[in-house]
């Protein structure tokens, strides 16, 4: 979640709970019965419905998705074209060093089909199949949440039935009418305010989530296949770009260009000091076994060089 969503949960939050406070005070509208009432049977109702490590899940993702920040497009754009200008400066298995430091698992995936040369129609499927079944756990995650959401007006409701039972059945007896009041009414807005204010919007984030990853993994997908194909690094900008809105296409080309330039500045650095280094090496080579000199030998006619083979 945002600083800007997680301010406005705060003051809308605040402004909601103080029309509690200006009604009559917040302690009118604390009822531990219906509370009880309410939880347990949203609890109940759950643990019926799902396994517990599919309940623990979905808690699971609902707190991730509040809690750690997703990539945007744009930053997938900017790692692709990264990618794309590496692989063509430095060759396609320049990649390898990098894998291993890519955090998002699909992507890191996707590279590793690259590196290993898989064809298109493989790296595709394989992207495709990891994107369904992505889709399918995080929608039965979103359903759980769905289900409680469902089902907590309906045990308000069934706690004002209990509240209003207690009221017929203590009639004459005045304490116990007035204990079972605020379980009737107070129930009821504890299950709506559950439903409505909770347990909707946590699931309605999930499938927000989910909708958003699944459009930065067909980015992905898109972005290693034109890769696998060393496609021109100016088209695959214009390609992805595509994906992105309007406004933030803009300085794409100029990103691309500094990319470029960092990598292609870092390879002619990397020669010249190959270059230096055997330099160096060639001179350390002369010096340290300097090659034998031919002598000369003393003969009739003059003086001649003896062949390195015949020398005593």
């Amino acid at each position: 979640m945002s600083k800007k969503n997680m301010l406005g949960v705060l003051l809308c939050g605040a402004i909601f709970v103080g029309g509690f406070w200006m009604s009559g005070g917040l302690a009118v509208y604390w009822n531990l019965a219906a509370f009880l009432i309410v939880a347990a049977g949203l609890l109940a109702a759950l643990f019926m419905s799902y396994p517990f490590e599919r309940i623990r899940t979905a808690f699971l993702v609902a707190r991730s998705v509040y809690t750690e920040r997703q990539a945007t497009p744009d930053d997938i754009v900017r790692v692709l074209l990264e990618l794309s200008v590496k692989s063509r400066v430095e060759g396609m298995l320049s990649l390898e060093s990098v894998r291993s430091k890519i955090a998002d698992s699909f992507l890191r995936n996707a590279v590793t089909f690259l590196v290993d040369n898989y064809k298109e129609r493989d790296i595709r499927e394989f992207l495709n199949t990891e994107m369904n079944f992505f889709r399918e756990r995080r929608q039965q995650s979103e359903r759980v949440f769905q289900t409680l959401a469902k089902a907590a007006p309906a045990f308000g409701v069934a706690g004002s039935v209990i509240g209003l039972i207690g009221m017929l059945s203590g009639i004459d007896n005045t304490q116990a009418l007035v204990s079972s009041i605020p379980v009737a009414f107070v129930s009821t807005l504890y299950g709506v305010v559950l439903s409505n204010m909770v347990l909707a919007p946590i699931a309605e984030s999930i499938n927000f989530h989910t909708g958003a990853e699944m459009l930065n993994q067909k980015l992905i997908m898109e972005g290693i296949i034109a890769i696998s194909k060393e496609q021109n690094s100016h088209r695959l900008e214009k390609k992805l770009t595509s994906f992105l809105s309007p406004s933030e296409r803009e300085g794409k080309a100029e990103l691309l260009k500094s990319i470029t330039k960092k990598y292609i500045t870092r390879q002619r650095k990397a020669q010249a000091a190959r270059a230096d280094d055997a330099d160096q090496g060639q001179a350390v080579f002369n010096d340290a076994v300097p090659m034998p000199q031919p002598r000369e030998e003393p003969v009739t006619q003059g003086l001649r060089l003896a062949p390195l083979a015949h020398m005593s």
